[in-house]
C-alpha cells in the first residue's frame, strides 16, 4: 500500500505575528515535492498564538491547486454545526473540492470552564457532537432539513451551495477513548491519531477501531487511518532533539510537566534514515497517511522531508 504524506500549514506563531510569506512558501514547496495534503489544528481560546483553522485553510486554498486541506481536529461541541457546515461547504467550493473536516469531542471534565467559555456545558458535549454531525450531513445533502433535536430545531431549513464533494467533505474523527473510537466506526469517513500521542498508544487505538468497524459492518481494510507526527530532521540527532524540547516546553508545558519523556514518547528526529525508521513504526501500526509536522524552519524541513525522507518510502 502506498503511504501518503501531509504537511502542516504554519499556524503557531509564538510571537503573535503571522508570517504569511512563510505560509505561502511552505505550501508551495509541499505541493511541488509531492505531499498529498496540508493540515491545520484547532484552538479558539488559549494562551498560545495559533491562528483560526478555517480562516487559514481559506487562505491556503488560494495558494494551492492540488493539496487536500484539512483540520485535525476541531473541538466540535463548542462550534455551531449550522455555521460550520456553511463555512466548510463554502471552503469546499473555494478549493474545488479539496477539504477534509476533522472533528473531536474536546478536553475532559477537568476543563469544564473551557466549554462554558462557549456557552455550553461539559455534560452536553457528546449529545451536541452527535446531533451536530446529523445536522451538518443533512444540510450538506438534503434540500430541506426537518429536525426537532435537543439543540437544533429545523423545519424545512435549507443551505446552499451544497459542497462540491459528494455526498459531503470527508469527516475525520479524532479521540482515544473507546467510546470515541466506537463513534468513529459508526459515523466517520476516517480517523486521525493525535500528534501528542505515542505510536504505541496509536497502535492500540487502531486495533480497537478495527474491531469496532467490523462490529458496525464496515470493512476495516478500506477505512482511512492517519496520524500526525511531530519531527525534526537534522544530521545531529542531539541538536534535533533539543529543538523539539524547546518548542514543546512552550507549546505543551503541562504535558512536559506531567511526563518528562513526552518528546521522546511522541516525536521523531535525527538523520533522514532515523526519521524514516520512526515514521515506519506508525505505518506498521496502521497509518496509511502521515502528517509530518516540523515545528520550526518549515520550508527547510519540508525540503528535507520531501527530498530525503519521502523517497525512502517509495
Amino acid at each position: 500500500m502506498a503511504i501518503e504524506f501531509g504537511a502542516p500549514i504554519p499556524q503557531v506563531f509564538l510571537d503573535g505575528k503571522a508570517d504569511m510569506q512563510l505560509v505561502r512558501n511552505s505550501l508551495s514547496r509541499a505541493e511541488a515535492l509531492g505531499f498529498s495534503s496540508a493540515w491545520t489544528q484547532d484552538q479558539v481560546i488559549g494562551d498560545v498564538s495559533l491562528f483560526e483553522c478555517i480562516t487559514l485553510m481559506s487562505y491556503a486554498a488560494a495558494c494551492t491547486e492540488k493539496l487536500r486541506l484539512g483540520v485535525s481536529v476541531i473541538v466540535f461541541p463548542v462550534r455551531n454545526a449550522v455555521q460550520l457546515a456553511k463555512a466548510v461547504s463554502s471552503l469546499d467550493h473555494l478549493s474545488n473540492g479539496r477539504v477534509s473536516l476533522g472533528i473531536g469531542l474536546g478536553p475532559p471534565s477537568a476543563a469544564a470552564n473551557f466549554y462554558r467559555s462557549f456557552g455550553t456545558e461539559y455534560s452536553q458535549r457528546v449529545r451536541r457532537f452527535n446531533e451536530g454531525v446529523q445536522v451538518m450531513k443533512a444540510l450538506w445533502t438534503e434540500t430541506e432539513v426537518h429536525l426537532d433535536g435537543e439543540f437544533y430545531h429545523m423545519d424545512g431549513t435549507g443551505m446552499e451551495p451544497k459542497p462540491v464533494q459528494k455526498p459531503h467533505p470527508p469527516l475525520i474523527f479524532g479521540g482515544q477513548h473507546p467510546d470515541a473510537l466506537r463513534r468513529t466506526a459508526r459515523l466517520a469517513d476516517g480517523y486521525m491519531g493525535a500528534g501528542p500521542t505515542s505510536t504505541r498508544s496509536f497502535a492500540h487505538q487502531v486495533t480497537k477501531l478495527r474491531e469496532f468497524l467490523a462490529d458496525a459492518g464496515r470493512d476495516p481494510t478500506t477505512f482511512p487511518i492517519s496520524k500526525r507526527i511531530y519531527l525534526h530532521v537534522d544530521n545531529d540527532a542531539d541538536k534535533a532533539k533539543a529543538t523539539l524540547d524547546n518548542f514543546f516546553e512552550q507549546r505543551y508545558p503541562w504535558m512536559i510537566q506531567s511526563n518528562p519523556n513526552f518528546v521522546a514518547d511522541i516525536c521523531v528526529w535525527g538523520k533522514p534514515e532515523q526519521c524514516a525508521e520512526g515514521l515506519n513504526k506508525a505505518v506498521q501500526a496502521g497509518a496509511g497517511m502521515l502528517v509530518l509536522n516540523p515545528i520550526t524552519d518549515f520550508v527547510g524541513q519540508i525540503e528535507r522531508l520531501g527530498t530525503e525522507v519521502l523517497p525512502l518510502f517509495r
